[in-house]
């Protein structure tokens, strides 16, 4: 028999208690868990001393998750911003814990899906007459929307 948990340290823990009253029952740490800290790992260790030439090629990641968070922190909290935003989409953008899995994944996954939406959101009336006391956000999200890279 086996059994498959995430790596917390509590399960760890009930790991042990379990194979001592059954020794042919197995633990497995959870595959989806595993990769999701591997990743986390990775993008942090960017931001380690030394580690810039092995971890270097992956620092693109962290830089778009947080520009992609930028944006949807930008609309989702303001409500100006989300009313101007609904009539684009009938989808929204999503607001995942960064604890779940693939929180990242998820959510630019999502973006991806909604840029043409958000393209002409940007470009829109509404956004442009939309007059707030934090304008150069805006500006930054329009900019960073309309980038074909």
């Amino acid at each position: 028999m086996q059994i498959i948990k995430n790596n917390a340290s509590v399960c760890k823990t009930t790991r042990m208690i379990i194979e001592g009253f059954f020794p042919n029952f197995f633990w497995t740490p959870c595959v989806v868990h595993t990769l999701n800290l591997a990743l986390k790992n990775i993008c942090a260790l960017n931001n380690v001393e030394g580690n810039d030439v092995v971890y270097g090629e992956c620092s693109w990641i962290i830089k778009h998750i947080d520009d992609v968070s930028f944006i949807k922190n930008l609309i989702m909290n303001h409500f100006m911003r989300l009313a101007i935003f609904n009539p684009f989409s009938h989808l929204q953008l999503l607001s995942i814990v960064d604890t779940r899995f693939a929180y990242a994944i998820v959510m630019m996954k999502r973006f991806k899906f909604l840029k043409p939406l958000l393209q002409s959101m940007v470009i829109s009336e509404e956004w442009s007459s939309y007059k707030a006391n934090d304008m150069g956000k805006a500006q930054a999200v329009k900019k960073f929307v309309l980038n074909d890279v």
